[in-house]
């Protein structure tokens, strides 16, 4: 009888670091979303799994599950949507907006509040176990994981995080305190990277709130030919080339709600 892989990651798999690449079974090998079980959420380990359309998603009893659903869900650059109130709250300037400002508490904050209509996803972020943290924070750190935060009289009011990769941005998570927060960060988050050239946003899987905010779902093979093509140019260039083309570094700054900062994106040490 075959053992039940431990819970979250398996400590006996080798840490990859973010040089380092690993092959995952193709989604079409399967029938469902996931595609492969265990492993660990090194630096590499993950890296990996977005350059080929998967991600980790499990429960904190299971080991880690690596996932790539059909169909996957997305924001393209023109369906983007700003409603007539979103407009309204952003022309009170009712929320301070920042890039990279608290990345931890982002993801904290992803991990404890429910976040709205989120389809087969009742309890919130509860998946956002002690060792996602942890993974995504160094990632943080190195200069990949990124997060846009609104601010309401001065404190964390909401936020979402992801991490980009040239011209994609995979996101994560989101989470909102006060009533229109997550929407004013993401939508001011997505206006910065389409201005940067970033083709399309993944938001993996369907959500109501995403879908007020121009998401849409297609065929997961079409996102796979999407993904491909877009990284393919990525793939030819030096380290340090990269680095710039995936906007790598810390993107510290306030923003406006048209996606415009101060300052430039500093590189991490060693990055």
């Amino acid at each position: 009888m075959r053992k039940r892989p431990p819970a979250g990651p398996d400590p006996s798999f080798p840490y990859l670091s973010e040089e380092d690449r690993y092959l995952f079974p193709h989604p079409d090998t399967w029938g469902n979303s996931i595609v492969a079980v265990g492993g660990n959420l090194s630096p590499g380990m993950l890296l990996s799994a977005y350059e080929q359309g998967i991600f980790p998603w499990f429960n904190p009893e299971d080991p880690i599950l690596w996932q790539s659903p059909n169909p996957r869900f997305v924001v393209f650059p023109e369906k983007l949507h700003v409603s007539a109130s979103m407009a309204r709250v952003f022309g009170r300037e009712t929320f301070d907006l920042y890039l990279d400002r608290d990345f931890s508490g982002v993801i904290r904050g992803c991990a404890t509040v429910k976040r709205p209509g989120q389809d087969g996803e009742a309890s919130g972020g509860t998946w956002i176990t002690g060792d996602i943290i942890e993974a995504y924070m160094k990632l943080h750190r190195l200069g990949w994981a990124h997060s846009a935060e609104s601010y309401f009289r001065g404190k964390l009011a909401g936020g979402c995080y992801g991490i980009r990769l040239g011209g994609i941005f995979f996101g994560e998570s989101m989470f909102t305190r006060v009533s229109n927060a997550s929407k004013a960060a993401f939508l001011s988050l997505a206006k910065f990277l389409f201005a940067d050239g970033v083709r399309f946003i993944d938001c993996q899987v369907p959500s109501d709130h995403l879908r007020s905010l121009g998401g849409e779902e297609i065929d997961r093979q079409d996102f796979l030919t999407l993904l491909d093509d877009t990284l393919a140019e990525r793939r030819f260039l030096s380290n340090r080339d990269r680095d710039a083309a995936d906007r790598r570094g810390n993107w510290g700054g306030k923003i406006d709600h048209q996606g415009q900062k101060q300052g430039g994106i500093t590189v991490p040490p060693g990055g």
